[in-house]
């Protein structure tokens, strides 16, 4: 009993990640564009066709880039929030965007996707919860604070992909206009290095075999600092990086008893990440 994931980008130049079975997957945000979605997903041996669906997380355009282009080349229904809808310029055909409701569930074959609000600044931010086989993983990015609905979630992960974006003192000493440091670090923008540390460390299961960092900044974090930290406490969880220039391999998420997972295809992970 098994899922199959994988990040094709994680940062402000876009994120797109892949959960799915043997027969059905969805993608939770769609940020790069058709062709670029396209191209990484073959060279990890993975078909569009099995994508079923695309949950889009909110309005910023790292997040929604290639949407209306993936979803009518496919014909892929995009589940998404009117708030989200209203608050951008997308253009999809009238049968594809389905509105959807916090804590309910959504069946897409047999995978079932749940999402809940966040602190973000955006119009109707959520993250998304995917279930199938007996396995579940989180989608926990662009997070201003963590929240009772972030713990909960985090708690029932196989596996999880969670922003930890800045580095404090990095941000605090780096060039960024003191505006721009407010908004990230203010509890509506992103979870710096320690708080995503505390959530993993405090609130991960003991099922907990795979944790992506995600989301990371290029001037205002270091990804062997991001990774370090983690694995000096990541017991047997493995901790992998997601890139913001290619994708990460695909991990074969199990709830068997926790081990360290093994890569399908093997992808360099190590590099300076971007966020703004």
């Amino acid at each position: 009993m098994s899922l199959f994931v994988t990040s094709l980008n994680s940062g402000s130049n876009g994120n797109c990640y892949y959960i799915g079975n043997h027969d059905e997957a969805v993608l939770i945000d769609a940020g790069l564009s058709c062709r670029e979605t396209e191209r990484r997903m073959k060279r990890l041996g993975l078909s569009m066709h099995k994508v079923k669906a695309i949950f889009i997380t909110h309005e910023h355009t790292d997040h929604i880039y290639g949407v209306s282009r993936l979803s009518k080349k496919y014909q892929l229904p995009v589940y998404i929030t009117e708030g989200t809808r209203n608050n951008h310029r997308l253009h999809f055909q009238q049968h594809l965007p389905v509105s959807f409701q916090p804590y309910k569930p959504i069946e897409v074959g047999s995978l079932t996707v749940t999402a809940f609000p966040k602190f973000h600044d955006a119009a109707d931010p959520h993250s998304f919860l995917v279930a199938g086989n007996g396995v579940q993983v989180g989608v926990f990015t662009d997070i201003g604070r963590p929240c009772e609905h972030l713990i909960a979630h985090f708690k029932q992960c196989d596996a999880a992909f969670l922003e930890s974006n800045y580095d404090e003192e990095m941000l605090e000493t780096g060039g960024y206009p003191q505006r721009l440091k407010d908004r990230i670090r203010g509890g509506s923008g992103h979870l710096s290095n320690t708080q995503a540390l505390a959530l993993f460390t405090r609130h991960r299961s003991a099922q907990l075999t795979h944790l992506f960092l995600s989301h990371l900044s290029a001037n205002n974090n270091c990804p062997r600092l991001a990774q370090d930290m983690f694995n000096a406490v990541a017991g047997k969880t493995e901790i992998i990086l997601a890139p913001r220039t290619q994708e990460t391999a695909v991990y074969h998420i199990t709830n068997a008893p926790i081990r360290l997972g093994r890569a399908v295809k093997s992808k360099v992970a190590e590099e300076q990440l971007s966020l703004f």
